[in-house]
């Protein structure tokens, strides 16, 4: 509970809660008899079934994601370590959450401006995962949808119910209804969906909160807030995090309370996948306690939130309240049909710049209006730094994507090039585009065996400029290493009403036997899902499923075949939906 009990004060309260999770990798097994409660990541059904066969007890077998959470001897859980079915073993540890009138954050993201223009998250599904939702209160009622349970609710209505104060909190400042009384939510007609992954004492173990990832993207919901966290990673966590991103899912979760400090962003929000959420104050200050790094993406108010908890209203403070406000954003951008990459570009493109650093504030504070298309500061041009493709020993395909004209009639793409550690000197030649889309240019005169780094650049018909991020390239070995090979492509085409889905399988090989991995993209315009897979040997073979959720049209199914040298294969291929 995020209040003032036992002597102790709200922010003492909070840091606590933000670093109490101990490192749980393999190495915290130890080698003592005795039984421990592990997540097994399983490479193969073979694993799968003698992890099984250790196991004293299955606590939890995952539907969508290669593991297991079973109970065994410490030393069964260190012998499964070394085996080549195995991914990992770590120790199921434990995260915790995170410590209106018209609640200031709400007033401060312009978040009723946007609702006075008709957005309101109507037919958004926003799931919190937390230690439940007040099923009976007056500011939650209309909007609460379906939930579901990881973890034991005490003397609850529902098994989702809330029996501390957390869950409640966060949902009302996510979606709590405009109904003239209590408070107004970021959104106010979005379906919230409980998923209890936090018992009464604000704390779960990472099978439980992996569960319930797992969970909210096998119903095909939107939005995931995760207003909880710890200082280490969890393989399993990492796994359910992956597969929702895979599946539409916008995962948004609290960068944490342990400022002040220095690169101290917790898990999940540590995750790429992730958008990462810092706290803010009533003055545009950076909160005291929020944590800061470079996973940080953007902000939001977390200082003194006024919401709803079980039978009433409280204040509290925290990252867990700047993740729902965001969450509820999220939300409102796909009801009018973005989907989660979209939604994520969205939300950090338009953040309003209040002169916090990067590590503090990503790329600024949440600015709902402005995201909606509403108001915010004026349009730029925007454009992003691709991927590098058919890579040989002096040569090399350069993309990128021009995400935003920025109201301008056109821009000027290219991009800058050189040899890592070096200044990018050489350029491609300019490109003249007149609409968002994706570009590529060629590259020649490179030399063998050595590491590139090139970026994207647009300079927009009216003056102004933006600049991809920096990304690197290998080209191959000039010791007459051959490159890879596609010997198939095939995409059994699965979309429905609801998803542009289309299940990809491939075989790759290489003479020299030095295969290294498989990526997939799914284009439309831009990137909108992909995959990855590591292979070795000469040939090798697979299928993954890459989707848009609500998509429609036409799109570029492209895989790509990498040797250890970094020489590469393309195919591309056009679907539609």
């Amino acid at each position: 509970m995020l209040d003032n009990h036992n002597g102790l004060s709200r922010r003492n309260v909070l840091k606590v809660a933000g670093s109490s999770v101990a490192a749980a990798g393999t190495a915290d097994l130890g080698t003592a008899s005795g039984q421990v409660e592990v997540n097994v990541g399983f490479a193969s059904e073979r694993g799968r079934q003698m992890a099984l066969a250790e196991a004293d007890e299955t606590v939890r077998e995952f539907s969508s994601i290669d593991a297991l959470t079973l109970r065994m001897p410490q030393q069964a859980a260190k012998a499964l370590e070394s085996n080549p079915n195995v991914r990992y073993v770590e120790r199921n540890g434990r995260m915790h959450a995170l410590a209106q009138t018209l609640p200031w954050g709400i007033d401060r993201v312009d978040a009723d401006v946007a609702h006075s223009n008709g957005d309101t998250g109507n037919g958004a599904d926003i799931a919190i995962l937390d230690t439940g939702i007040d099923s009976d209160h007056p500011d939650l009622q209309d909007n609460l949808g379906t939930g579901e349970a990881f973890v034991t609710c005490n003397g609850c209505n529902q098994s989702w119910d809330d029996d501390n104060d957390h869950g409640t909190h966060c949902a009302g400042i996510a979606d709590a209804v405009d109904n003239t009384e209590g408070v107004v939510g970021v959104s106010t007609e979005a379906t919230l969906h409980a998923v209890k992954v936090l018992d009464s004492g604000g704390g779960g173990t990472y099978s439980d909160i992996a569960a319930g990832v797992e969970y909210v993207a096998d119903q095909g919901w939107d939005v995931a807030s995760l207003s909880l966290g710890g200082s280490s990673g969890s393989s399993t966590l990492h796994d359910a995090v992956q597969y929702a991103q895979r599946n539409g899912v916008l995962v948004v979760a609290a960068a944490g309370n342990s400022g002040p400090c220095s690169d101290c962003v917790g898990y999940p929000a540590a995750y790429s996948e992730v958008i990462a959420v810092g706290s803010t104050d009533s003055d545009d200050s950076l909160s005291s306690f929020s944590s800061t790094g470079p996973e940080v993406e953007i902000a939001a108010p977390g200082g003194g939130i006024y919401s709803t908890i079980p039978g009433g209203y409280d204040t509290f403070s925290g990252t867990s309240m700047a993740c729902p406000h965001v969450a509820g954003a999220a939300g409102q951008l796909m009801a009018d049909g973005a989907s989660n990459s979209e939604a994520r570009d969205t939300l950090t493109s338009t953040a309003e710049d209040i002169g916090l650093a990067s590590n503090e504030s990503g790329s600024g504070l949440l600015d709902v209006e402005a995201a909606l298309g509403g108001g915010g500061s004026d349009p730029s041009v925007a454009v992003s730094t691709g991927s590098a493709s058919n890579v040989g020993t002096s040569s090399a395909t350069l993309s990128g994507d021009l995400t935003d004209l920025g109201g301008a009639s056109s821009a000027d793409v290219y991009f800058e090039y050189g040899e890592s550690g070096t200044s990018l000197d050489s350029t491609t030649s300019t490109q003249t585009l007149s609409a968002t889309g994706s570009f590529s240019a060629d590259v020649s005169g490179l030399s063998g065996g050595t590491d590139y780094d090139f970026r994207a650049v647009a300079n927009a018909s009216d003056g102004d400029t933006d600049t991809g991020s920096g990304v690197t390239f290998t080209t191959g070995s000039s010791g007459g290493d051959s490159g890879p090979a596609i010997d198939s492509l095939g995409i059994n085409n699965r979309s429905n009403g609801g998803w542009a889905r289309f299940e990809v399988s491939w075989s790759v090989s290489d003479a020299d036997g030095d295969l290294a991995a498989v990526d997939l993209t799914l284009t439309q315009s831009s990137t909108v899902d992909s995959s990855s897979t590591s292979v070795s040997g000469s040939s090798a073979s697979g299928s993954d499923r890459l989707q848009e959720k609500k998509g429609s049209g036409s799109y570029d199914v492209t895989v790509t075949v990498t040797d250890s040298q970094g020489n590469t294969a393309s195919r591309t291929e056009t679907v539609s939906a």
